[in-house]
């Protein structure tokens, strides 16, 4: 079985991260499983120099596990190789019953626009992002959208507009 999709959207300095850590805390709550997968910018490392494993992917390994008692990583040079699609990590995200994404705006499956003062823009999405079913705003009323409009910061309610328009159940 695929796990369903959904995913948050918007500007930089929009409120996604703070949304996505509030959706998967109500999430849990409710005893779902998630994933999440985290579009970044192109230099982002969660290695360190120093480190065993730095030093092995430094040596040229093109992939490097990870393992402890409580988690596993894995990390995997990508060198020349055009960048993984969603469509490619998915199937990484492991067993859940709901895989949350947060960026990936111009790919088309089910997400969530946020819009807030002091980001970079305000500027609608919706128009040029496939895949946009709602907007979570911190000025709800203000929003001339024909999508669902939910305060930012009511995260319940979205998360029930989440199970409803995935079709979430617990596995």
């Amino acid at each position: 079985m695929t796990q369903p999709i959904f995913g948050v959207i918007g500007w930089k300095n929009s409120g996604k991260t703070t949304l996505m850590a509030n959706l998967i805390g109500e999430f849990t709550r409710r005893g779902f499983e998630v994933s999440v997968i985290k579009h970044a910018h192109v230099n982002f490392d969660i290695d360190h120099p120093g480190r065993d494993s730095f030093k092995m992917r430094e040596a040229g390994a093109r992939q490097v596990m990870l393992s402890s008692p409580r988690r596993f990583a894995l990390m995997r040079e990508m060198g020349d190789l055009p960048e993984m699609t969603l469509q490619d990590l998915i199937p990484h995200a492991g067993p859940c019953d709901l895989i949350l994404i947060e960026g990936y705006k111009s790919e088309a499956y089910p997400k969530i626009e946020i819009r807030r003062d002091g980001a970079v823009s305000r500027e609608p999405l919706a128009a040029y992002c496939p895949g946009v079913v709602a907007i979570a705003s911190d000025r709800p009323q203000d929003e001339t959208d024909t999508l669902p409009v939910f305060q930012s910061d009511d995260v319940g309610q979205i998360v029930d507009f989440i199970i409803e328009t995935v079709g979430l159940q617990r596995s």
